[in-house]
């Protein structure tokens, strides 16, 4: 069974998606950027199976969390599964080129191939694709728009020195815990 909840945080709307083996889906609703969403009416919802995801991601807007521990389950290639790994690695409040990213990966000439898989992440903000800029500094695509990837980055800039997590955190840096056996 598929489920799904929807709930208001800071910038936008967030969708959900996810079953039993994890969450596969996270949507930002801004009515900006390429992303086309749809809640399948075969899923179902439950916004308490999501609770523990929800407070994590209402959290991060706060400024309370820089990591998130959350069971993923995203569906990708095995090149895409090893950029959002990548992309897992980038400390809270630092952003990336997406040619880092391609060395990050052993792939320096793909920096092409890097911006494709992080434009299909499945999971923005808990897989922060948003950290990930043009080589030059410039903000570029977004799936979900640039005024809201503008708006994470500045909001992690703001509380990066100030946010303290709400667990202990044994990852370096604000670097989210990915089970890798999900992505």
């Amino acid at each position: 069974m598929t489920f799904y909840t929807q709930f208001q945080a800071l910038f936008c709307e967030v969708i959900l998606v996810g079953d039993k083996a994890g969450l596969s889906h996270l949507h930002l609703c801004t009515g900006e950027g390429k992303r086309c969403f749809e809640i399948d009416p075969a899923w179902e919802r439950d916004d308490a199976f999501f609770a523990g995801v929800t407070e994590q991601i209402l959290a991060y807007f706060r400024g309370e969390l820089k990591t998130f521990d959350v069971e993923l389950n995203a569906s990708g290639t095995e090149f895409q599964k090893r950029v959002w790994e990548a992309l897992s690695q980038i400390p809270y409040g630092e952003v990336r080129s997406y040619k880092e990213v391609a060395r990050a990966i052993g792939k320096e000439s793909a920096s092409r191939a890097v911006g494709m898989a992080n434009s299909r992440n499945p999971i923005p903000l808990i897989v922060p694709c948003h950290r990930v800029i043009g080589a030059n500094g410039t903000l570029t695509g977004f799936a979900h728009g640039l005024a809201i990837k503008e708006k994470m980055i500045q909001l992690e800039k703001k509380y990066d020195d100030v946010c303290s997590d709400v667990r202990s955190d044994p990852h370096p840096r604000g670097q989210s815990r990915i089970h890798k056996n999900r992505l």
